[in-house]
């Protein structure tokens, strides 16, 4: 474990296939493994592409963005490090929204956090692992229009 901006966080198993990932925050740039033949992100690392079946992959660095896709509010249940309250959430990456990180929220109060916010890549440094947590980047899109029933897929309204 290591101490971090005043938190005590649990480190990751660092392994060959997944080095690449927990410590490319050690430079600030997130980094996904990528199918060289469809440019696909894979995460987690896997040894063929699950959208093309390609064998060749690299790891890439990608923008750091991305949308805010779900998030919970923990206030009873501390984890060794976190205090609560503390936001766990799930993130859709820019570049390929398929690929969905869980992660922490952080730099913003849990009541101001709206699903589709555009967040940043943030990394603390745990041990040897750079840990990927995600704030609200400081300009966002505005809000996407709400689905109506004519607006859906349902058929007429």
């Amino acid at each position: 474990m290591s101490r971090a901006g005043g938190t005590v966080r649990p480190q990751p198993e660092i392994r060959q296939e997944t080095e690449f990932f927990w410590t490319s925050g050690r430079d600030g740039r997130l980094r996904f493994q990528t199918c060289t033949a469809c440019r696909a992100l894979i995460h987690p690392p896997q040894p063929v592409c699950r959208h093309c079946r390609g064998h060749e992959t690299e790891a890439g660095e990608v923008s750091g963005f991305a949308t805010l896709i779900g998030f919970t509010v923990n206030h009873r249940f501390p984890l060794l490090g976190l205090p609560c309250p503390f936001v766990v959430a799930q993130v859709a990456i820019e570049e390929d929204p398929r690929v969905r990180l869980t992660t922490n929220v952080v730099g913003c109060a849990p009541k101001d956090l709206r699903i589709g916010m555009r967040m940043e890549v943030v990394f603390e440094q745990a041990g040897d692992a750079w840990l990927p947590l995600f704030r609200p980047c400081a300009r966002q899109p505005p809000p996407a229009p709400l689905m109506t029933a004519r607006s859906s897929n349902r058929g007429p309204g």
